[in-house]
């Protein structure tokens, strides 16, 4: 079975054919810049050769239908007609409390998707456009949804519910949902079969620490604060999403870059400012492990997973260092590896700290292969 993952935000389109008879990428690639001037798509070949085409990408549609053009392509195709692809698996970002596992994509589930819009206005309608591209494209393919809120779906109210007023709450759905649940379901398991013990009243706290996690956003930050900047600048509620989503983070704390990798590096060449978002950045991924460890009465495993989890080397040195109260007694040298499954805690630790690559478009491939 050939599965087609297809992840579209509002200006791109990522994308992977698998062979699931052995879960192998046959290409995977994106297309960037969809809507903008200088769009082009980047294919991965599965010899790990890289190209990049330029090719005007006005919508969806024609990135999705471009994609297409190329798996077939004479040259750098891998296979020889679109009849060979069975589904098509979608990132779907947020599913609100109306889905809570993956579904084969209906007309009725589309469109209760459809109302959790409000809760994701910049990826939910990009979604939407990836799907309807597929049926436009290829009329009758079976196509599968696979949403990043669904595995966050067993909290309980006293985790996921905000101290606000209850109607908002019963009327706009306001409460925390949780994200890149694919990826968290994916490396809690990958992780169990790792280090061969059972999923099963396994302890476990899941780092997935990407670019996504803080690097324009604030994350948390005090209600009155909020108030208190919006009366101050003059902001709207817009102005104000638009300064804690795209202008805060990393990026606003050093008043540049965004990229752990350029953080880092000015950090050591003596930039405060590089040092202080490195140190926030580490405080909070550590005070979140502690809480979480609270929560469950105990920790058995920590993963570190997603972009800067899986290769910032120091990140997770500054994380795991004074944890042994917790049981982690880290190993510096096991810790010098990037993009690899490994045990970077010693042997002798009683919680076992692992870095396990994530691949949501493998769950999702598998998420559609089984739903067929």
């Amino acid at each position: 079975m050939k599965i087609l993952v297809l992840n579209c935000g509002s200006s791109s389109i990522k994308y992977a054919l698998y062979n699931m008879d052995d879960k192998s990428v046959m290409t995977s690639g994106g297309a960037e810049r969809v809507g903008l001037d200088g769009s082009f798509v980047k294919v991965k070949l599965a010899n790990g050769e890289k190209r990049q085409i330029m090719h005007d990408i006005p919508e969806h549609t024609e990135g999705v239908k471009f994609i297409f053009s190329l798996l077939t392509d004479p040259e750098i195709g891998v296979i020889k007609s679109l009849d060979e692809i069975d589904a098509v698996g979608h990132r779907m970002v947020h599913g609100g409390e109306k889905f809570n596992k993956s579904v084969i994509l209906t007309d009725e589930v589309l469109k209760a998707f459809e109302e959790c819009s409000d809760l994701a206005p910049l990826h939910n309608p990009a979604n939407l456009k990836g799907v309807n591209a597929v049926k436009e494209l290829m009329p009758g393919l079976p196509q599968v949804g696979v949403f990043d809120t669904a595995f966050h779906q067993t909290m309980p109210p006293k985790a996921y519910m905000y101290a606000i007023p209850y109607e908002l709450y019963e009327k706009y759905g306001i409460r925390r949902y949780g994200f890149h649940g694919t990826s968290h379901r994916y490396v809690s398991q990958r992780a169990c079969e790792f280090l061969g013990i059972p999923a099963e009243g396994t302890k476990m706290v899941t780092c997935h620490v990407g670019n996504g996690v803080m690097g324009t956003r604030a994350g948390d930050i005090d209600g009155g604060a909020v108030t208190f900047i919006e009366k101050k600048l003059g902001l709207d509620a817009d102005g104000m999403s638009n300064l804690l989503n795209k202008k805060s983070g990393v990026a606003g704390l050093t008043g540049g870059s965004s990229d752990m990798r350029d953080v880092e590096n000015a950090a050591k060449e003596g930039d405060a400012r590089a040092q202080l978002a490195q140190d926030m950045y580490f405080y909070r991924i550590k005070k979140y492990i502690g809480a979480y460890a609270a929560a469950m009465g105990g920790l058995d495993v920590v993963v570190f997973t997603a972009g800067v989890g899986e290769n910032q080397i120091g990140m997770r040195s500054e994380v795991c260092k004074n944890m042994e109260f917790l049981g982690i007694k880290f190993d510096e040298e096991k810790n010098k590896v990037r993009g690899e499954e490994a045990i970077i805690s010693a042997d002798d630790s009683k919680v076992k700290v692992v870095v396990i690559p994530t691949d949501e478009e493998l769950m999702i491939a598998t998420d559609t292969m089984n739903l067929l």
